[in-house]
């Protein structure tokens, strides 16, 4: 690992100046530093070093105590160092010495001093999230594209539909202006941390280094730039974070601290991938077992957090890298295949220190009921005897049935077309709070909401306006304003594919205007204004929703928040579409003034005209004319 041996070299060099008897062992800590002032004034050292386990520590420093040590069952070469560091506590340089027998080690700690406000400002229905994959994106420096150091340095090479491809933290950066004019107000990037593994993990979900930004993303310092810089436009960030498993190259794997740092002893069993065991009042206690405790892949050993340990490690992880980078809230991956319990009290520990913070867990379940039960207040978990604290969930099922604009496509029917998006949000009373539900209608390991090149936006700009402007927080997958297709076959790569113009010899540069054909400009467009519309409105962003069923072609609903109202309204048919509009009075009632943000037309209501036509797959956004 490139950490350690730069962390072993800092040691050398500490040991040389503090005692000239001491040996030169290599060493290394986790967190990396720490700061004074935390609420939680207990800090825990992993201390990895060759034959550390029993070697007796001494220190001495104002304000911080040794609680205790753990030296555990099964590897020699780890020590955990429990210490307490009172409120009064000064910043500065703990000098650390171990012995045991002929062999010593030394090392300077740091405790830093807090900035005030940073990061872990959390993000809410008023966002809108892009989710970028850094690989795919913006390759902003290509002297990192093959790292030598590294022990499997896979190099970027683009005609690998499933391998790396060279982009980068610093492509992120270059593409900030293009990131601001799209209108979204958080980016949630998928994972940055250290892949050391066979066949290069671009996608980032193997790590082998917790507190390591990949070196071929970048590095922290770019990280934290990025971060800030994004801060400076008003556009917050989302950690991609993997508790659930590591790669299976991280020390921990490869020389594992104890018999049950892993589950299953270490060893390989595959999970079922069938989350349905959490709520099935059948369930086996092996299926339940298989669920939580098999690993995700052999090349993704599963993680034991009932381990006290590993626990308070991952913990401390979390608030490292917002008080570190400034991270405004945390996406979790495979958040059901770890323990529930233990996953649960992490939550506790982060909003703790960061009351703001935002964690978003990756729960995915095709039915709102089984995703609800996930989150904090619900009901049908306080039914099953548990609360698991998680404050927002993902609506995997809105992208299920979203999935090629079907319901925006198909002629609208009681079973059929937007009658199916219809049902899906009034299935919305099973969710505690259903503006805490990320909806989305394709990610990363989706196919695209268009798995086909499209010649016509209608359907398109139907599925982005409820995307956007239903309750909950919305999401939108990088490349869909570029309407960028593609399936899962042949590979995850396929729908993860380069962004044109990010990449050194692109013929097309998709992130200017020029370089982007008239339908994708047109896609750009709808977006950006519908995101800049969003921002202002207190109807989205926290009103209450009511909707009519589509019973004659025509989806209407209405979000309100006071005074603060927005109609929308979607024909769903291909077809010029006359409908009475005199059931709708109770949203829009006769001579209403209304102003539609995406033409800037006002529309007046006027008593005596009940009918009117609506063109094949019009969309109208309203709010109240002046």
């Amino acid at each position: 690992m490139k950490r350690f041996l730069n962390r072993s070299i800092f040691c050398a060099l500490a040991l040389t100046s503090l005692s000239p008897v001491y040996a030169a062992e290599k060493i290394d800590i986790d967190p990396p530093h720490w700061w004074v002032g935390m609420q939680d004034s207990s800090l825990q050292l992993q201390i990895h070093a060759d034959g550390i386990r029993d070697a007796k520590l001494d220190f001495n420093y104002p304000g911080v105590t040794l609680d205790s040590i753990a030296r555990l069952d099964l590897s020699p070469n780890w020590q955990y160092v429990y210490l307490t560091v009172s409120p009064e506590t000064k910043p500065g340089k703990i000098n650390l010495k171990w012995t045991d027998g002929k062999k010593k080690y030394s090392a300077k700690y740091e405790l830093r001093r807090r900035e005030p406000n940073k990061g872990a400002n959390g993000f809410t229905a008023a966002d809108v999230l892009y989710l970028v994959m850094p690989d795919r994106f913006s390759d902003g420096d290509s002297s990192n594209n093959n790292v030598k150091s590294l022990r499997y340095p896979v190099g970027a090479d683009r005609s690998r539909v499933n391998g790396r491809h060279g982009g980068d933290i610093q492509g992120m950066i270059n593409h900030i202006d293009y990131i601001d004019s799209l209108g979204v107000t958080a980016v949630w990037v998928n994972p940055v941390l250290e892949n050391d593994i066979h066949g290069g993990s671009y996608h980032g979900y193997a790590t082998t280094d917790y507190y390591a930004i990949d070196p071929r993303f970048g590095t922290n310092d770019d990280y934290a730039r990025m971060i800030s810089m994004l801060h400076d436009r008003g556009i917050k960030t989302v950690m991609d974070m993997i508790f659930n498993h590591s790669g299976s190259t991280h020390p921990w794997v490869l020389d594992p601290p104890s018999s049950d740092w892993l589950n299953n002893h270490n060893k390989y069993i595959q999970t079922s991938y069938r989350l349905s065991t959490y709520q099935d009042p059948y369930a086996t206690d092996y299926d339940k077992f298989l669920t939580t405790d098999g690993w995700f892949t052999q090349g993704m050993p599963d993680l034991n957090q009932r381990n006290p340990h590993l626990m308070k490690y991952l913990i401390q992880n979390s608030i490292w890298w917002i008080e570190e980078a400034g991270i405004d809230g945390i996406r979790m991956d495979t958040y059901p295949y770890a323990d529930a319990k233990e996953m649960a009290r992490w939550i506790s520990a982060v909003e703790k220190e960061y009351p703001k913070a935002t964690i978003v867990g990756e729960c995915w379940y095709l039915d709102p009921a089984s995703e609800s039960y996930w989150q904090r207040g619900s009901a049908l978990a306080k039914k099953l005897g548990t609360d698991n604290n998680l404050p927002v969930v993902m609506d995997f099922g809105f992208m299920d049935i979203s999935k090629d604009l079907k319901p925006f496509t198909a002629e609208t029917d009681p079973w059929n077309g937007l009658n199916k998006i219809y049902d899906h949000f009034a299935g919305d009373f099973v969710y505690a709070d259903p503006m805490k539900v990320l909806r989305f209608l394709d990610n990363h390991d989706t196919e695209r909401v268009i798995t086909k090149d499209i010649d016509s936006l209608d359907a398109w700009k139907q599925a982005m306006t409820v995307l956007l402007t239903v309750p909950g927080i919305p999401q939108i997958y990088y490349g869909t304003e570029l309407l960028m297709s593609g399936t899962r076959q042949g590979g995850d790569g396929n729908v993860r594919k380069d962004m044109p113009g990010g990449f050194p010899g692109d013929s097309i540069n998709a992130f200017s205007r020029e370089g982007r054909t008239p339908l994708q400009n047109e896609a750009f467009d709808f977006l950006s204004t519908l995101n800049k519309w969003r921002r202002t409105s207190k109807a989205i962003s926290e009103g209450s929703m009511k909707h009519f069923m589509p019973t004659n072609g025509l989806y209407l609903y209405e979000r309100a928040a006071g005074d603060d109202k927005a109609v929308v309204i979607l024909n769903g048919v291909d077809r010029d579409n006359e409908v009475d509009m005199t059931r709708y009075m109770e949203i829009i009632p006769a001579g209403s003034k209304w102003k539609d943000i995406l033409t800037g037309e006002v529309i007046e209501i006027i008593p005596e005209t009940k009918m009117r036509t609506f063109a094949p797959r019009e969309t109208r956004i309203l709010i109240p004319a002046e």
